[in-house]
C-alpha cells in the first residue's frame, strides 16, 4: 500500500496526478528526476548556446524512454509549476513537493529547509543598507552555497518585493547558487528562472570547489558545463554590466604594474 501524502493545494495535486499517470514502468522517483532535468535543459537551451549540444543529448537520452503522449504530460507538469509560481511566487513549490512525495528519503536522505524558515532568514538578512549599496554600485549579489531547491533565494527575491522595500530584483540583484547535488541544483535553476531571477546555478562542492568569478564581484563566473545561467541573466542591464566588467579586466591587465588600481 502506497504511503499517503499531504498536498497543500490543487496545483500540487495536479502535478502528482500527472506524475502518477506516468508510473508503472517507472517509479515516482524516476519520473520526477526526468521531469526536473528535462525541464531545466528546456529552459537553459533557449538562452545559453555554449553547452547546448551536450545538454540536448542528455535531454534526448531521457526523452527516448517515453512516448510522444507521455512527453506531453511532462509539458503539462511544467505548465502547472509555472502557473503555480505565477499565482503565488512566495513559495518553494518544487522543494515542498519533493519532500511531500518523500523523495528526499529515497535520494541521499535530503531534507530541504521549510520555506517559512527561509522567509524569516530573508527578512533578517534584508536591511536598509541594501538600497544604499544598489544606489552606489548599481546592483548587489546574494549567494547560497547549499541552495537545495532554492528556497532561501526565492524568499530573498520576495522580500525585495514587499511593501516598503520595493527593490526590483530583476535589475538590481544577482542570484548565485551552488549545490553538490545535480537534481537539487536543477530544481533551484527552474524556480529561479520562473521567478525571473538573474544569475546562475553551479553544480559542485562548495567546500572543495567554491564558486569563483572572473571579475572581483562574481558577475562573470568561470564558465563550464556545471554552470547554468538563468534567462534573466541575459537581460540587457546584466549584458552591459558583463561587458563593462570584462572591459575593466582588460584595462587592468594592460596597465603597467602598480597602476592597475
Amino acid at each position: 500500500m502506497s504511503k499517503s501524502i499531504r498536498l497543500r493545494d490543487q496545483s500540487q495535486k495536479s502535478v502528482v496526478k500527472l506524475i502518477d499517470s506516468l508510473c508503472g514502468r517507472y517509479s515516482r522517483w524516476e519520473v520526477w528526476q526526468d521531469f526536473i532535468i528535462m525541464s531545466a535543459i528546456s529552459i537553459a537551451n533557449v538562452v545559453d548556446g555554449s553547452h547546448r549540444d551536450s545538454r540536448e543529448k542528455q535531454y534526448l537520452d531521457r526523452a527516448a524512454k517515453y512516448s510522444e503522449k507521455e512527453l506531453e504530460t511532462f509539458s503539462q507538469m511544467l505548465a502547472e509549476v509555472t502557473n503555480a509560481m505565477e499565482q503565488n511566487p512566495d513559495q518553494d513549490f518544487l522543494g515542498e513537493l519533493f519532500m511531500a512525495l518523500d523523495l528526499g528519503n529515497e535520494w541521499k536522505g535530503q531534507f530541504f529547509t521549510p520555506y517559512d524558515v527561509c522567509r524569516l532568514m530573508a527578512s533578517m538578512t534584508y536591511n536598509n543598507v541594501l538600497k544604499q549599496k544598489i544606489a552606489q554600485k548599481g546592483w548587489v549579489s546574494v549567494s547560497d552555497p547549499a541552495c537545495g531547491a532554492g528556497a532561501l533565494l526565492i524568499a530573498f527575491a520576495n522580500e525585495c518585493r514587499r511593501p516598503g522595500h520595493e527593490i526590483n530584483y530583476q535589475t538590481s540583484v544577482l542570484f548565485v547558487a551552488q549545490d553538490i547535488d545535480f537534481l537539487a541544483g536543477m530544481m533551484c535553476y527552474i524556480q529561479l528562472s520562473l521567478m525571473g531571477c538573474p544569475g546562475y546555478v553551479v553544480i559542485d562542492d562548495s567546500i572543495s570547489h567554491p564558486i569563483t568569478g572572473v571579475d572581483p564581484r562574481g558577475l562573470i563566473p568561470r564558465d563550464g558545463p556545471n554552470v547554468w545561467y538563468t534567462p534573466m541573466y541575459f537581460r540587457t542591464e546584466w549584458h552591459w554590466r558583463r561587458i563593462w566588467a570584462a572591459t575593466d579586466l582588460m584595462i587592468r591587465a594592460a596597465a603597467p604594474k602598480g597602476q592597475a588600481e
